[in-house]
């Protein structure tokens, strides 16, 4: 039996039980997690520093991510934490964050998790981008652009993107990116989340003969802070009850990315979900993809596109040494 063989039958098994218990002793490696302080970042960073990660907050608050800081070692005594300023709707803010880490870091997991959802009218962020793919895919792909030589130092990288379940929406085309000719508030986010798994497989291809290994996770369905952008009284009205109702819990959500981030059975270019009923919470698994995201031809538009609307070129072999 090949070893590709073997790989897959053992992440079968694995996805039979597996939960955070089994991530593997972490010790020695770094972190770095956008939207760090709060909903699936800050369970993402709980779970790894109990297994020995060093983890960096990245957030726009300062006094948020030193309160999240704080809960991390209140909960593990012993963890590492540092903080960021990132805000990801601001390209300048990307790039001095992501100076600052490329020029002394070494960052072994890197999470593109923050987000925005649900804006009731089409925002622009401070560069003129629309602000939920701004800052959903767009900002993402600046700051790893720029950390990338903090990424090349790791003997081995991950790379684990954040998408959602609305990535499969017929409304989540990439033909209008911008929503210039029309906007519809879930249409964006669903446009970024496609973006999100576009966006990483290219990078999964492009980076195919590195130690890098790119993967992008849906959460399934929780509460986690993104829903704060409603619809006027009535989704405010909606939500608290659908969080009770409908929706897990945001340490559940954290469950695909730790186990795409930490199992040693994935593979880059992977999409992990869920495995309960409508891939809305339970133990991760592999996911089906959006029909269409794992086109070459799409990949190699986004990114080009990604690289002209930021103005940042991607330099995947960008050096490393410090």
């Amino acid at each position: 039996m090949t070893e590709h063989k073997t790989n897959e039958s053992k992440e079968r098994d694995e996805v039979n039980h597996w939960t955070p218990d089994d991530i593997p002793d972490q010790t020695g490696r770094t972190a770095l997690i956008t939207g760090g302080n709060s909903g699936i970042g800050l369970e993402t960073a709980h779970a790894l520093a109990r297994h020995g990660a060093r983890v960096i907050l990245a957030g726009r608050s300062r006094t948020k991510l030193n309160q999240a800081a704080e809960a991390v070692r209140a909960a593990t005594p012993e963890a590492r934490t540092d903080t960021l300023v990132l805000d990801l709707c601001d390209l300048s803010s990307v790039r001095d964050a992501a100076t600052r880490i490329a020029e002394t870091e070494t960052v072994d997991l890197l999470f593109n998790n923050a987000g925005v959802m649900n804006l009731p009218e089409r925002q622009n962020t401070r560069d003129g981008l629309e602000m939920t793919v701004g800052t959903n895919h767009l900002g993402h792909f600046a700051f790893d652009a720029q950390v990338w030589p903090a990424v090349r130092r790791s003997s081995a990288p991950r790379v684990v993107t954040v998408s959602a379940i609305a990535a499969r929406w017929p409304m989540g085309r990439l033909d209008d990116l911008m929503s210039e000719k029309s906007y519809r508030a879930m249409g964006a986010y669903a446009k970024s989340k496609r973006a999100n798994i576009v966006y990483t497989l290219e990078l999964a291809r492009r980076t195919a003969r590195s130690p890098v290994e790119a993967l992008v996770v849906h959460p399934g369905s929780a509460m986690t802070g993104l829903q704060q952008h409603g619809n006027g009284a009535l989704s405010r009205l909606i939500t608290p009850i659908a969080a009770r109702l409908l929706m897990g819990s945001a340490e559940g959500a954290a469950w695909p990315s730790l186990y795409a981030a930490t199992s040693p059975y994935v593979r880059s270019g992977r999409f992990i979900g869920p495995a309960g009923r409508d891939q809305t919470s339970g133990t991760p698994k592999p996911a089906k993809l959006p029909t269409g995201a794992d086109d070459p031809a799409e990949g190699r538009r986004l990114w080009a596109a990604s690289e002209q609307l930021t103005g940042v070129p991607f330099d995947l072999e960008a050096g490393a040494a410090i």
